[in-house]
């Protein structure tokens, strides 16, 4: 073989490696995975303390969540609201969900608060109501 093939065939032997696709391809993962990890976590996102029940149902995510806290401040699907604006805002979610509400409230919050706000998603449409509670806890545990 002559000089000239064998330098030839030597050039056209290197392999290069282009980093830009699959830096680009981790990134896309990156995004993808950064917002599905959020959107599982909107429901805990508040420090409610739910009361126990024994028997408990898996939450499903289409459901407009409403919760109440402690102190009595009020939340749409984690985001802070007032009664007065409750009712407006969760009409077309209610209408979307078939009426179904899920309300979360805290186990040692004002008990007044909470039936202001049963009352204000019952006017809003919403005509059952999936009451939020933590796993584990016998029937009848810690009552007076």
């Amino acid at each position: 073989m002559s000089a000239a093939r064998r330098r030839f065939r030597e050039d056209t032997d290197t392999v290069t490696f282009d980093f830009a696709p699959m830096v680009d391809i981790v990134l896309l993962l990156l995004i993808f995975f950064f917002l599905t990890s959020n959107l599982g976590a909107r429901h805990n996102a508040l420090p409610l303390d739910l009361p126990r029940a024994s028997s408990t149902v898996q939450e499903t995510p289409d459901l407009p969540i409403v919760s109440v806290s402690r102190t009595g401040q009020v939340f749409l699907n984690g985001q802070e609201t007032t009664l007065t604006r409750l009712r407006g805002a969760l009409e077309p979610l209610a209408k979307a969900s078939g009426g179904v509400v899920g309300l979360r409230a805290d186990e040692r919050g004002n008990y007044g608060t909470v039936v202001r706000v049963m009352d204000e998603i019952k006017q809003a449409g919403g005509s059952r109501l999936a009451l939020g509670t933590q796993p584990g806890g016998a029937a009848g545990e810690g009552a007076p």
